[in-house]
């Protein structure tokens, strides 16, 4: 007896490395500008293969959001929670935010969640979710290493870890929305000691 089913071919490409081709079209063009065909050429894949791998192209684009978020967006967050002293930690963090934004190895200025992600909110289905559990992540993150801090007597009792972290989060975007406008890493540094001050101070 015959099996008549079809047997799937082996992917012969890179998921990771197509999703990271993908992303990088979409955030150059946009959702609207990026075409099928800019998108499994920059993937390197055809139109079949990319819609096996990764569903039509609106899940294709919450794919490199997820990938975004999972991996690229965390580097301020790792340089923030493995420094053990806070000032230190905090420096690290907007350091690691201006470096990713204004030296980015793609050649894009920024934040693609902020530049490209955010222009989608309540136009594509799943961006919006996506973007609110980006930012809640970040927040509580933050403010957890605050509450470490103040559970360590680092920080007193009354500190404001989550408006802190909030405001940290938003001095991000700041350096983000400067670095795409063409705003240098020095100009940007310029004023990080004062930025630390109103992070830290009780």
């Amino acid at each position: 007896m015959n099996d008549t089913k079809k047997i799937g071919r082996p992917r012969n490409f890179d998921a990771d490395e197509a999703l990271l081709a993908a992303m990088q079209v979409f955030w150059s063009k946009g959702y609207d500008g990026a075409s099928l065909k800019d998108l499994t050429r920059a993937m390197g894949i055809s139109g079949p293969s990319m819609y096996a791998a990764f569903g039509d192209k609106r899940e294709l684009y919450l794919k490199t959001i997820d990938r975004y978020s999972d991996v690229n967006g965390c580097a301020p967050i790792i340089a923030f929670e493995s420094e053990p002293n806070l000032r230190q930690a905090v420096r690290g963090f907007f350091e690691a935010v201006i470096n990713y934004s204004t030296d980015h190895e793609n050649g894009m200025r920024g934040c693609f969640l902020a530049s490209c992600a955010a222009t989608n909110v309540g136009e594509i289905e799943g961006v919006e979710a996506r973007m609110v559990n980006a930012i809640n992540e970040t927040d509580t993150r933050l403010a957890k290493r605050f509450d470490a801090e103040k559970a360590k007597g680092n920080l007193p009792a009354d500190f404001p870890s989550l408006a802190r972290a909030r405001l940290m989060f938003d001095m991000r975007q700041g350096y983000v929305f400067r670095s795409r406008a063409g705003w240098k890493a020095n100009e940007l540094l310029e004023d990080i000691e004062h930025r630390i001050d109103m992070i830290v101070s009780a």
